[in-house]
C-alpha cells in the first residue's frame, strides 16, 4: 500500500450552500470514480476555497458522501491577483494499491484552467 496525493478543484456559479455541496459532491466523486477509490482507504482531505465562497464548508459535503472516518479541514485559499474566483480546491491523501504517477487528478469546469497540462 501507498500514500499519495490526489489534487482537484472546480468553479462555482454562486456562492451558496447547495451550489458549494453539490459541486463538492461532484468533484469528490469524479476523483473516486478516476482512481477507483474506496472510501475507508481515504486518510484526510483538504479543502480551500476562495474568499468569495463563505456559505457552507466544503467538508460538509463530504460527510454527506459518508467521509466519517477522514481527517477533514477548510482553509481559505490564497489571493492571486487575477486568479478564478469561486473555486474549491481539493487535496486528497489516500493510502491504497495506487502508484503516484498512476493517479488521475481531476479539474472541473473552469478550473481546467489550473492544469492545462492535464487537458491534453
Amino acid at each position: 500500500m501507498n500514500i499519495v496525493s490526489i489534487r482537484g478543484a472546480i468553479t462555482l456559479k454562486e456562492n451558496s450552500e447547495k451550489e458549494i455541496i453539490n459541486n463538492t459532491k461532484e468533484l469528490l466523486m469524479e476523483i473516486e470514480k478516476q482512481n477507483c477509490l474506496d472510501r475507508e482507504n481515504v486518510i484526510s482531505i483538504l479543502f480551500s476555497a476562495t474568499k468569495d465562497l463563505n456559505s457552507a464548508y466544503p467538508a460538509k459535503a463530504a460527510r454527506i458522501l459518508g467521509y466519517t472516518n477522514a481527517g477533514l479541514m477548510c482553509f481559505n485559499e490564497m489571493e492571486v491577483v487575477n486568479s478564478l474566483k469561486k473555486c474549491i480546491r481539493v487535496m486528497v491523501l489516500y493510502n491504497g494499491n495506487i502508484k503516484q504517477n498512476h493517479v488521475k487528478h481531476v479539474y472541473l469546469k473552469e478550473a481546467k484552467a489550473l492544469r492545462p497540462d492535464l487537458n491534453k
